[in-house]
């Protein structure tokens, strides 16, 4: 069993925010995959297609650890199995980085979800949103501009490739893949 989470923030007011890219690139994943509506299982939006599961935790970002915790706990996951898609301030806009661990960077969400599984060894892809001009909490809340929301199909197809290799083979040769192509 795989488990591939997509992170932001519930609600209207926070739909194509910087913040939701992880929510981006996995609607755009079960609309390619054509898996329908979701289930509402593990304080997520939930998909399963035979062994693979796609979460979009409806919590806050800040507590999006319930929700992973809730799921690997049940479906008693190995966390080499997990897949956590994010924004990330530190890489350019639309660049990947793929890492099989390491620190949250900072980042409240994975920061959540690894002190909820207790460990740092939990497999991660970097959408980079490019670095804030100003205040951060803005910058990450904030909308995409016109020329960053051309790119948005782009960068969703890129993930999806990125996260259909990660699916298919080991986080070293993933890591070689998609770190080079990107």
């Amino acid at each position: 069993m795989k488990l591939i989470a997509g992170l932001g923030n519930p609600g209207i007011e926070y739909a194509f925010t910087r913040h939701n890219t992880g929510w981006l690139c996995v609607d755009h994943i079960v609309i390619n995959k054509n898996l329908g509506s979701p289930q509402n299982k593990f304080h997520s939006e939930f998909w399963k297609s035979g062994g693979i599961i796609f979460l979009k935790p409806l919590t806050f970002m800040n507590s999006s650890g319930i929700a992973l915790s809730e799921a690997v706990n049940f479906y008693k996951i190995d966390l080499s199995d997990v897949l956590i898609i994010y924004d990330d301030m530190a890489l350019p806009f639309g660049k990947l980085r793929l890492r099989a661990q390491g620190s949250a960077g900072g980042h409240n969400g994975l920061i959540s979800i690894l002190g909820a599984l207790g460990s740092l060894e939990v497999p991660r892809l970097r959408v980079g949103i490019g670095k804030a001009p100003g205040d951060m909490i803005n910058y990450v809340l904030g909308h995409f501009n016109d020329e960053e929301r051309k790119n948005i199909p782009d960068i969703q197809d890129r993930v999806e490739k990125a996260v259909n290799f990660w699916l298919e083979n080991d986080i070293q040769k993933a890591m070689t893949f998609v770190n080079a192509k990107s």
